[in-house]
């Protein structure tokens, strides 16, 4: 059977896959959108990450197609009942990058509250802002409120707990006797209740009409005053501009976004130049062990898929 993957995977499971079957490995393919659709005429499974669209046109160009593979977990670029009606099995990477993500959250957390790791430039040119950069604040005592509480945020949530921050959460879709509240020692709040209070805010949620705009303006103002916003989730979620406003105006300490609601950011955005801001180019579960975990597991997951009866 051929399996097409079309953005990078570990070396090592693309061995895994070819072992058995047809491999076309490619991880240009993403930007080669004709090319794609080429390739997949005979696929019998497709593997993606986030950027590749598997939209009706492409599922119209794969009329084999039994599985998309998707290394990592959100599935906005995946139209799921398109899948569902052909009968095709979307494999999500569901728990593998959880750790890169909840660390990538803490640590930025940590940079944000101490505001002091932006000068090494003025340091080494002998300025010594020692003054301007001693009012930083620690992590201990602070309230983490964490906006979705699956896997990752509940794995961020004892990672927050091990620097004795005390945690918020909110997450509709996790009913309040579920044990997870309680295992991780954290604070059921409804949302606009969770703002008001959060030192800290992490978003883990996915895209979805409910969710689109979620923290707009007028939630960004509900923000406690000198917090701080992470965002690993999704973008679309937070209203990118409304951000740079709240960091421009001083409302907001700090915030690190990892995902933006057009990737790549096009240059000359509303966040750009904003202070105290962070931006990593949709990494936040991207590290050598995450991608390793994340590959095998997907690959395990295809080949199973392909190796089952329809």
């Amino acid at each position: 059977m051929l399996i097409v993957i079309a953005e990078f995977m570990d070396e090592s499971a693309v061995a895994a896959l070819a072992a058995h079957h047809t491999v076309h490995y490619d991880p240009s393919l993403v930007d080669q959108r004709d090319t794609l659709l080429a390739r997949c005429a005979e696929a019998d499974a497709l593997i993606v990450r986030n950027r590749t669209q598997v939209d009706a046109a492409l599922l119209a160009a794969a009329p084999r197609l039994r599985a998309v593979g998707r290394l990592g977990v959100g599935l906005d670029n995946i139209d799921l009942p398109a899948c569902a009606a052909r009968n095709i099995q979307v494999l999500p990477a569901t728990g593998a990058n959880a750790r890169a993500v909840a660390e990538y959250v803490i640590a930025t957390i940590l940079l944000l509250l101490r505001g002091a790791y932006g000068h090494t430039e003025a340091v080494a040119a002998g300025q010594w802002p020692r003054n301007a950069l001693s009012s930083g604040l620690e992590a201990e005592g602070r309230t983490l409120g964490i906006i979705g509480f699956g896997a990752i945020g509940q794995l961020t949530a004892r990672l927050a707990r091990g620097l004795d921050m005390r945690i918020a959460a909110y997450d509709p879709l996790l009913p309040a006797d579920a044990p997870a509240w309680t295992e991780a020692g954290a604070q059921r709040m409804e949302l606009d209740a969770l703002l008001a209070a959060s030192d800290a805010v992490s978003l883990h949620l996915p895209l979805l009409p409910a969710t689109a705009g979620l923290l707009d303006g007028p939630r960004l103002a509900r923000m406690k005053p000198g917090a701080v916003l992470v965002n690993t989730a999704r973008g679309g979620i937070v209203d990118e501009a409304a951000l740079a406003a709240a960091l421009r105006s001083g409302a907001l300490r700090g915030a690190a976004v990892d995902v933006f609601a057009q990737e790549p950011l096009p240059a000359g955005g509303p966040l750009a130049g904003a202070p105290n801001l962070v931006l990593t180019p949709h990494i936040a579960g991207l590290t050598e062990q995450a991608n390793v975990r994340v590959s095998s597991l997907v690959a395990r997951r295809v080949a199973e898929a392909l190796a089952t009866p329809r």
